[in-house]
């Protein structure tokens, strides 16, 4: 199932799990949860992601497990350095947590769309 989806679809969840990422994120330090301050939180990942969900899905084309795993090294990445440059929290702790929960998110959902795939196949 994740193979004949399209790039645009793709990209679109692997956003808005990013956001969830960042719901999550601030829920958990008691945050407010409005658009403005999960936006705040969350775009150097949004960032991240659409390059790598980019790359990933329209140039590389690659199985579901490489483009999951691309997408999931290139949002943290670069969502961690953005993160630094402009003065972000950078906790050891955080990046664990961060690359850790952007891992389960961003290949898992590619895993369980293999499974139904397969299911259905």
């Amino acid at each position: 199932m994740v193979g004949p989806m399209r790039t645009w679809t793709k990209t679109c969840l692997d956003l808005a799990l990013i956001l969830v990422f960042s719901v999550i994120g601030r829920a958990s330090h008691s945050e407010s949860l409005t658009p403005l301050g999960i936006l705040t939180t969350g775009w150097p990942f949004l960032v991240g992601g659409v390059i790598g969900s980019v790359v990933a899905c329209r140039f590389l084309r690659v199985g579901w497990l490489k483009e999951g795993a691309i997408v999931w090294v290139t949002t943290a990445v670069v969502g961690l350095a953005l993160r630094a440059l402009t003065g972000g929290g950078m906790a050891p702790a955080f990046m664990v947590v961060a690359t850790v929960t952007l891992g389960l998110l961003l290949v898992g959902w590619r895993f369980v769309a293999f499974l139904v795939g397969r299911r259905k196949g």
